[in-house]
């Protein structure tokens, strides 16, 4: 690999040290071990004493390891970043980023995760592969500390995973020759591992190897039955029923095929590694759903249960397995949040579901029952598991099912939801004894269930055998290897009590929360419970620093401790790398508990307050790096609280990627400033939000922002405030046919800027007046207020105010013959735009411009502009900007006789709109095809007209 000479420490096989530096054997080198795996965080001595003595440290152990260290820093002295340091409760090893193998493994798969999940899969399969090829063995081979053997255990485990991932890659790919040279060996190292002997089977077989498949089953078999007592899993068996029937449905993909199947999104989280049990259920569902096609209506299963039962992660789990085989052509997953107080809107979720296909917000409508069809029509002939997670109601599951038989849905929900026509309702219990105790063997191991079977049996006992109270609790003695399991017991049994008044209730698992939580730090049990009072579908890691006013890097080492502790989760990784956190449901509950019964209402509403205006930092700086700076926006007071610049510039790379990755926090985030009576703020986010909004037409999010801030600014009398949400509010009523509502907001508005002589408001209200008067035909009215807007745009110092105000001057005056004064205010607007490098209304002042050139006869000078704004939008993924400026394009080059050209820019121009769902805008584009048809059939001259719907008959767009 590349990246190999760059490594300075491995811990992917025999521990190594790049160059000559060398490390003593023994003490010295499970010192080294223990600092590496936690490379950039605090180890306490306590532990380093626990990987080198065990359970039997002698008197001197302490000296003996600060004597360890003090080696170390002797040995390691002259690596550039490396260094060991001193920091209570004992040390911390400084690592430079991806000089550590076990590190760059962990970016390698989350990499890799990202990338299957956008469905580039080639991409994740050589980033699987980089991940793999860091290994040179079991990970510590050699190391004699039992503490590091487990953790050891643990990284070899994520090494199996990454193999088994990047082979499940490969056959999607149709590499099925490579995974047999990948996995061969492997699985004769691992012989019981079943995914791997199944994907070497399938590999196989699809090599043409039909008998050597069938003899890998034979002595998996063989091995099971002996060595367990067991036969194989219902899957492989179910797959050698296959290989020897020669079922079609094992074929790999061809080309064609392939592509077909790439295409689709792929939204599943990842499953869970040590997914246990479950074998009869998960038979059931797959029986019912990979039975697509066979009966008349659109299979449903729902999996019904009460919180911690694990109904996600069973679905979650089939979902994988079902995938390639069954629904080659996508996977869509939305948490519908049932059990959450604001539960998510179906047509929020369709939006959704309809862009993962890459329909653009422009065509998606705002209408439930609209969206619903599109879906439907969207899906239809396709093979997609639907997954819909926590769903509320009835009402919320039915405009999000499929029309068609080819596809299938799964649903979870705490309660039973008889009325949906057609599903199948199953159960899903705790877990038998058996299920239970194979659950504890694979995360805490077999030895030690073994070694202690009837503590084994009592633990999983008091547990209820809940899934999710197991897990806390295996998951303790994974990270505890010096723990007993009677230990264990016996903490649990102080609780018995609570426990066993509580046994077939929610309340069961609250006993097992209650001792992770009671183990937590006064820190980390401060963010634990202030996490609870964020509204946030996954937390980025400033807000941590945001709730406990601190400093990132140490509020973020609280969130690992957290996540250690299993009290939170990694929900994704965010732009800039690092980690996302949520809560599981259950917990949340039990956080809000402690947040209600320990923290004050004014400490709450201090620490929230911090991150709301941390969302408002990072929203406005967004804005001024798309338009250039704080142009055609107003603004209140300045945020009290914003993240650290560096995590600020890291994010906002991509601006407008991040808000529309942010989208649903930042819209939670209005609605929590309107809750807590922070209007200033609440108005000045939703409003600075429309960059966002208008960019990706979000109408319904900036409605339904705009509104809830206007309730809050109007209920303490914020005149500034509410005038402002009317005006922004206005730019979205002049989109609707006769920009109805506009009038009635900008009126009142402009009244209160005026009152309050804010020149800036003042400015954006005459000019959305201008544009109403414009929509109307009233070009004298929309004129005079264009003039007066450009007056207080430039007493404000906006410039690109100025500019897209007199862009639209410009369009009046082409409209009224006066080409000389257009050409001299479009250009007027250019140059104010590139003074401040705001592309966005630079693009729509060229585009008028080309329109002028063409009124001018100017053609050629038209095509240049247009090649090159073909370009922007298309770098940009904006399909409808598209669709336009390729009808505008064909239609120059039929101005120059290029009738070649034109015919295939117009050609191009109706795929596109039909692509983004816009049937009118394509019947447009073919209405000028017809007439260059009809002027070539004649002999004619070439179209030249300027179609509907473009330039200046185009609806306007605030800027």
């Amino acid at each position: 690999m590349s990246v190999s000479s760059e490594l300075l420490f491995r811990v992917l096989g025999p521990l190594d040290v790049a160059g000559e530096h060398q490390i003593p054997p023994g003490r010295h080198q499970i010192v080294l071990a223990c600092l590496l795996l936690e490379a950039n965080r605090v180890v306490g001595i306590d532990t380093l004493v626990d990987a080198i003595w065990h359970d039997d440290p002698p008197a001197t152990a302490r000296t003996q390891v600060q004597i360890c260290v003090s080696g170390l820093r002797a040995g390691l002295a002259g690596i550039d970043g490396v260094s060991i340091v001193t920091r209570a409760p004992g040390y911390l090893m400084r690592v430079p980023a991806g000089r550590l193998d076990a590190e760059l493994f962990a970016v390698r798969l989350a990499e890799a995760e990202t990338l299957v999940r956008d469905c580039r899969a080639e991409e994740a399969a050589d980033c699987l592969r980089d991940a793999v090829q860091l290994w040179r063995g079991p990970a510590l081979s050699g190391t004699a500390s039992r503490k590091l053997q487990a953790r050891a255990l643990q990284l070899d485990e994520q090494r199996l995973i990454a193999v088994e991932t990047l082979a499940e890659v490969d056959l999607r790919l149709g590499r099925h020759h490579q995974v047999i040279s990948d996995i061969r060996g492997m699985v004769e190292e691992q012989p019981l591992r079943e995914r791997l002997r199944g994907q070497l089977m399938l590999a196989l077989y699809r090599a043409g190897r039909q008998a050597e498949a069938l003899q890998i089953y034979r002595i998996g078999r063989e091995l099971l039955v002996e060595q367990l007592g067991l036969e194989p899993s219902a899957e492989l068996r179910q797959l050698q029923r296959a290989i020897l029937a020669a079922d079609e449905s094992l074929r790999g993909a061809d080309k064609d095929q392939q592509a077909e199947s790439e295409s689709g999104p792929f939204q599943l989280p990842s499953d869970i590694a040590d997914f246990t049990g479950r074998d009869a259920l998960v038979e059931c569902v797959e029986g019912q759903l990979a039975s697509t096609g066979q009966q008349s209506a659109v299979p449903v299963v729902m999996l019904v249960g009460k919180p911690g039962v694990g109904k996600s992660a069973l679905a979650v789990h089939i979902g994988h397995r079902l995938m390639a085989e069954h629904f080659p052509n996508g996977q869509l997953y939305a948490d519908l949040g049932g059990t959450r107080s604001q539960v998510v809107d179906a047509a929020d979720v369709l939006g959704r579901f309809l862009r993962a296909f890459g329909i653009p917000g422009a065509s998606i409508p705002d209408g439930m029952d609209e969206r619903a069809e599109m879906y439907r029509n969207l899906l239809h002939r396709k093979r997609v598991l639907v997954v819909l997670d926590d769903a509320e109601s009835e009402r919320q599951l039915r405009p999000l099912l499929p029309g068609n038989n080819s596809c299938a849905v799964i649903v979870t929900s705490r309660v039973r939801l008889t009325g949906l026509p057609g599903a199948r309702l199953l159960d899903v219990a705790v877990m038998e004894s058996a299920q239970a105790l194979e659950l504890l063997r694979r995360v805490v191991g077999d030895e030690r269930v073994d070694a202690e079977p009837a503590a084994a049996d009592a633990l999983v006992r008091l547990v209820g055998g809940l899934p999710l109270a197991l897990r806390i609790v295996a998951a303790r003695l994974a990270g505890r290897p010096h723990w007993t399991l009677p230990m264990m017991y016996d903490r649990l049994a102080d609780e018995r009590h609570r426990l066993d008044e509580l046994v077939h209730g929610e309340m069961m698992v609250r006993a097992s929360l209650a001792l992770t939580y009671d183990g937590l730090t006064p820190a980390a049990g401060e963010l634990f419970r202030l996490l609870a009072g964020v509204e946030a579908a996954g937390l980025p890691a400033w807000t941590s620093a945001a709730l406990l006013d601190g400093n990132l890097h140490q509020a973020t080492d609280q969130l690992e401790l957290l996540v250690d502790a299993q009290m939170l989760e990694i929900a994704s990784i965010d732009l800039d790398g690092s980690p996302r956190y949520k809560f599981h449901d259950v917990i949340r509950l039990f956080a809000r508990e402690q947040l209600a019964a320990n923290v004050s209402g004014a400490q709450r509403e201090v620490a929230l307050a911090r991150v709301l205006y941390g969302w408002l930092a990072l929203v406005s700086e967004a804005h001024r790096r798309i338009y250039g700076g704080d142009f055609t926006v107003l603004h209140g007071a300045q945020p009290a609280w914003r993240p650290v610049q560096s995590y600020v510039d890291r994010v906002l790379a991509d601006p407008l990627r991040w808000l529309e990755a942010e989208r649903a926090n930042l819209c939670a985030a209005v609605e929590q400033a309107a809750d807590l009576g922070l209007d200033e703020l609440c108005w000045d986010l939703a409003t600075t939000l429309v960059v966002l909004f208008e960019s990706r037409c979000y109408s319904q999010d900036w409605e339904r922002t705009h509104l809830r801030a206007m309730e809050a600014t109007r209920a303490v009398g914020n005149r500034r405030g509410t005038a402002a949400l009317m005006c922004s509010l206005s730019s979205l009523y002049l989109s609707r046919p006769l920009a109805s509502g506009a009038t009635e907001l900008l009126l009142p508005a402009l009244a209160v800027f005026e009152e309050l002589d804010d020149a800036g408001g003042r400015a954006l209200a005459r000019r959305n007046l201008a544009l109403y008067h414009h929509i109307r035909g009233e070009t004298a009215a929309a004129d005079a207020l264009f003039r007066q807007a450009l007056t207080d745009f430039t007493l404000v110092g906006d410039p690109i105010g100025q500019a897209h105000v007199l862009s639209w001057i410009g369009a009046l005056e082409l409209d009224a013959g006066a080409l000389d004064d257009a050409d001299e205010h479009l250009r007027a607007a250019l140059t104010l735009c590139a003074g401040v490098g705001n592309r966005r209304v630079e693009v729509q002042v060229r585009f008028k411009q080309c329109e002028l050139a063409m009124a001018q006869g100017q053609y050629p000078a038209a095509e240049e502009i247009l090649a090159e704004l073909l370009e922007l939008v298309r770098a940009t993924h904006d399909v409808v900007g598209e669709g336009r400026i390729l009808h505008r394009l064909g239609l120059a080059h039929a101005g120059v006789g290029r009738t070649v050209e034109a015919r295939e820019c117009l050609l191009a121009a109706i795929a596109v709109r039909e692509q983004a769902m816009d049937p009118t805008g394509a019947a447009r584009v073919a209405e000028d095809l017809a007439r260059l048809a009809i002027e070539e059939t004649v002999g004619g001259a070439a179209v030249a007209t300027v179609p509907t719907g473009l330039g200046r008959s185009a609806q306007p767009r605030r800027h």
